[in-house]
């Protein structure tokens, strides 16, 4: 059985890698040519290791906390929107069953030092939790909708509003002040925009001045997501309102997609409606063996 919070061990270390020199392939004019490798391995749906009903009947209050997130996920099916259910209540030992109960999904999120999720095995369904400095629990939760509550409002509470000519010289710069200008014309409206802006960096022609005058430029964020599917994808908010690095890599760790997208969340990163209807159903099944 899952103990706490569930770590997130593929986070650790990734602030420096997703951004600056050593993160991009070797320059265009020197690289040979090789064929992608291919993710050999793909994430797929398997149900939580769910405890057995004789063990459950110690753990009432999980139960009911169980019984308490199919409601909320039974309603933002439905209707739409999101909702959240507090944990913070239970005992260590019920919490832990909830944790079983729930498994790890394939997104995790950190914002900061303070805030951390982790989606279940159930799309759509999330476990929070927000400690204070020193690591103590101010909240824990499971948050129901397509992305975390209130983690995107944190990570661009200061957020610049648009991107930055760097104050300083940078050397071997090409394509970059152009994008800024780019980005800059797409940032207004983004929020009534139907699709993303995305600026694909892996076709066009850039150096390592290119990506340092641009992170320059952006600014760097606290809001981390890592999304393992088929490979990862590593997305990483700036500094600037609705900009964000986006990179895909294939289970090598080979760089194979590296974007800047302008929208108010990745796509990738969310839960998708008829993924929250699948969620509610199979959250019953599991729920139906404690009946």
């Amino acid at each position: 059985m899952m103990s706490g919070f569930p770590p997130i061990p593929e986070l650790d270390g990734l602030l420096g890698a997703l951004v600056g020199p050593g993160s991009q392939p070797e320059d265009f004019d020197g690289a040979k040519l090789d064929y992608m490798i291919m993710p050999d391995e793909m994430r797929v749906f398997s149900m939580a290791t769910i405890p057995e009903r004789d063990e459950a009947e110690d753990h009432a209050e999980g139960i009911a906390a169980g019984d308490a997130i199919l409601a909320a996920l039974d309603g933002v099916a439905r209707e739409g929107g999101t909702a959240s259910v507090d944990l913070s209540h239970l005992a260590p030992a019920d919490l832990a069953f909830v944790d079983q109960l729930l498994g790890e999904g394939e997104v995790a999120v950190v914002c900061g030092a303070a805030f951390q999720a982790q989606e279940s095995v159930l799309a759509g369904v999330w476990r929070v939790r927000e400690t204070t400095a020193d690591g103590t629990r101010r909240t824990d939760r499971v948050d129901i909708g397509a992305f975390p509550r209130g983690f995107v409002e944190q990570a661009f509470a200061d957020a610049q509003d648009e991107a930055r000519m760097p104050g300083k010289a940078i050397e071997g710069v090409f394509n970059a002040p152009a994008l800024i200008a780019e980005i800059n014309a797409h940032v207004p409206g983004t929020e009534t925009r139907a699709q993303p802006h995305v600026i694909n960096l892996s076709l066009l022609p850039h150096t390592e001045g290119d990506l340092t005058f641009l992170e320059a430029a952006l600014g760097q964020g606290d809001l981390i997501i890592l999304s393992r599917g088929y490979g990862n994808c590593r997305i990483r908010s700036t500094g600037t309102r609705h900009c964000w690095w986006v990179r895909y890599f294939n289970s090598q760790d080979t760089l194979i997609l590296n974007s800047v997208e302008i929208t108010p969340l990745p796509g990738v990163a969310q839960a998708a409606a008829e993924d929250l209807i699948d969620s509610a159903e199979r959250l019953a099944e599991i729920m139906a063996t404690y009946r």
